[in-house]
């Protein structure tokens, strides 16, 4: 059941048609026009997980536990050690209870990566202590997302439907894990209150993973049609109003913000919010599905290329300025950050 899902997700992530809005287009950054810098100078290094990238960027979970799955890991996998910059694997619970070749769709990741790249492991929040070291271990894996997704779940025909305990595990999994703990929403946003109750609970790393991009309704709507879900479709929080109010909680919180990023203007817009790093999956896995490896390496290629020139358009010399640039707010999100 697991095998026939996760390729019907991705399938089915082909077919949508329903388009959120992230909001970040209501976000306003000031052109300088004496930047007083040389193309050249930009630098988009920074440090994740203790380690140096290249790029702010991290491929984000998607999937694997199958052939179909391996190879789309192989290729973003490849792409990540080309550009290094981070890449997160999908869900892993496939992985524990099927055989090794299941798991080799995973491990593939690491094997191209090499050990001095950046590779993330995945489980529901709801993974016991056992299932967390065996996933990391299953990939040497530098961190370990825990995803949050009952708005996924709940609709899933063959979903949860019991929430419960669940901040008291992740609670008990950031005492006795190992590595950090991402806890990452899969496309419906972190709301100020849980980031506040998930920093409390002793997690200071957050994928914000907002409203605007891959829509999970709408793909198990495909799947199941016999009740109409489309009327929901826009449930959640749209992602530059999740990574605002997530990044009030404090500033030591790492944000990471995802959620219908498509482009060199996201990703600076989603930095100068408050995001420390940004998660593309769904755009990427476009363009590889679309035109292969060459297709999606050109689009990473050029939306870097776009990062620096916006960089520069703004006079910021590095990540750690970009972080810091003034912007303005306008339209709904103007509005909805006002009233909260």
């Amino acid at each position: 059941m697991r095998k026939i899902r996760k390729r019907e997700h991705v399938e089915n992530y082909l077919r949508t048609t329903y388009r959120g809005d992230t909001l970040l287009g209501d976000v306003f950054l000031e052109h300088n026009a004496l930047p007083d810098l040389c193309l050249d100078d930009i630098d988009t290094k920074t440090t994740f997980l203790g380690k140096t990238v290249d790029y702010p960027i991290i491929i984000n979970a998607m999937t694997g536990g199958t052939d179909f799955s391996r190879e789309i890991n192989r290729e973003l996998s490849l792409i990540a050690k080309t550009f290094n910059i981070p890449m997160a694997v999908g869900s892993q619970t496939i992985a524990l209870c099927e055989n090794e070749e299941c798991k080799d769709s995973f491990r593939v990741v690491r094997e191209n990566i090499g050990e001095n790249g950046i590779v993330i492991a995945n489980l529901n929040a709801q993974a016991s202590l056992d299932d967390v070291s065996n996933a990391l271990e299953m990939i040497d894996a530098d961190a370990i997302q825990l995803h949050l997704n009952p708005a996924h779940e709940v609709v899933m025909l063959e979903g949860d439907r019991d929430f419960r305990g669940i901040l008291n595990n992740i609670e008990n999994l950031a005492k006795n894990t190992s590595k950090p703990i991402i806890i990452k929403e899969v496309g419906f946003g972190i709301s100020n209150e849980v980031a506040k109750r998930l920093y409390n609970a002793g997690i200071k790393y957050i994928d914000v993973s907002g409203a605007g991009g891959t829509n999970f309704i709408e793909i198990e709507n495909m799947r199941y049609n016999s009740i109409d879900l489309s009327d929901i479709y826009g449930w959640g929080i749209p992602t530059a109003l999740s990574i605002i109010e997530s990044r009030r909680v404090s500033k030591d919180l790492f944000l990471i913000a995802s959620g219908g990023i498509r482009n060199s203007m996201d990703i600076v817009k989603a930095l100068a919010l408050g995001g420390d790093m940004v998660g593309i999956s769904g755009e990427i896995l476009s363009y590889l599905l679309h035109g292969g490896y060459n297709n999606a390496k050109s689009y990473l290629e050029n939306t870097i290329y776009k990062i620096k020139i916006l960089m520069l358009l703004l006079g910021k010399r590095n990540i750690e300025e970009l972080k810091n640039t003034d912007y303005r707010l306008t339209g709904k999100l103007r509005k909805l950050v006002k009233d909260s």
